[in-house]
């Protein structure tokens, strides 16, 4: 089988295993500006509390060296977009844990790879250090947009992305290098902590990072911008224009479940421990706990 039909039949299983888009780069080091630029964030605190970006440098500059033996990475999206959501958390959190969703589908990719070519890999989303946004600019997915999310060309940016790095050679996108967003700033004015500049994000305004990865008292302001948001934000994305493309997404999984899209403010007030097991029991508002979810909702909704 030749490289390119392997390359194709890898993306039409991609497609039916549900994944919006997929896309392919060659593994290696990302170009001096690009880890420039991130060693300046980090050096600028602007990764507030999350040390872990600071981490293991060398393996996210350079994929080849977080998997051995890696020369390919499959770089796939899937859409998380819906209209029937909770307006008290971000849309990405609303139904069971997207990591798990995610990487599943690349464990199941790389066991139909093995169908048709030996081949090692490791999966990951949103669990490595990886510049995963930069790999799918990288694998032609879309650009990173002034909000500092993915834009797919067509469908916005409301999409969770997966890594499949893989020891075999395929055949390679052409990366996307251009932004699109021209002269629109409507994320940066509409960022309620005031987080997205021209130069990119600070961490530590965003409420996102605040109400997920936070764990000291929250600034006093707070309680004042988030509105009734009381896990994430997703003004950034709300007000993007690219996102009149966005689409209902086809994973089940990812749908809010009854009891929780009737969750009222009052309820939210008086959220016991338990309840909280039962609604997020698979689900990513595991990351932040009960006790930093309460926190949330003193600021925000008891005020």
């Amino acid at each position: 089988m030749s490289r390119q039909q392997l390359t194709a039949l890898i993306k039409q299983k991609a497609k039916e295993l549900g994944l919006h888009s997929c896309g392919i780069t060659r593994a290696k080091a990302v170009p001096e500006e690009v880890r420039h630029k991130f060693e300046q964030w980090i050096a600028a605190g602007c990764n507030g509390e999350m040390s872990y970006m600071a981490r293991n440098l060398e393996k996210r500059m350079n994929p080849a060296l977080l998997v051995e033996g890696c020369k390919s990475i499959i770089v796939v999206a899937q859409n998380y977009y819906t209209e029937k959501a909770s307006p008290q958390l971000s849309q990405y959190a609303q139904g069971s844990d997207y990591h798990k969703i995610v990487k599943d589908k690349l464990h199941q990719l790389l066991e139909y790879i093995n169908t048709l070519h030996p081949a090692r890999g490791r999966a990951f989303c949103d669990s490595a250090p990886v510049l995963e946004r930069y790999l799918a600019t990288q694998a032609g997915i879309g650009w990173c947009g002034r909000n500092r999310q993915l834009i797919i060309p067509g469908a916005g940016t409301h999409f969770f992305l997966g890594e499949l790095f893989i020891d075999i050679e395929l055949e390679y996108d052409t990366p996307c290098t251009e932004q699109h967003c021209g002269n629109c700033r409507a994320c940066i004015e509409a960022c309620p902590g005031k987080a997205l500049s021209e130069e990119g994000i600070d961490a530590r305004r965003c409420l996102s990072y605040l109400t997920i990865e936070y764990r000291g008292e929250l600034p006093q302001e707070t309680g004042e911008i988030a509105g009734t948001g009381i896990y994430g934000c997703d003004r950034c994305q709300s007000v993007c224009p690219h996102n009149k493309f966005a689409c209902q997404h086809n994973e089940p999984l990812l749908d809010a479940n009854e009891e929780l899209l009737s969750m009222g403010i009052e309820d939210w007030k008086n959220l016991t421990e338990e309840r909280f097991d039962n609604l997020f029991k698979d689900s990513a508002v595991q990351r932040c706990g009960y006790n930093i979810l309460m926190r949330n909702i003193k600021y925000i909704l008891d005020k």
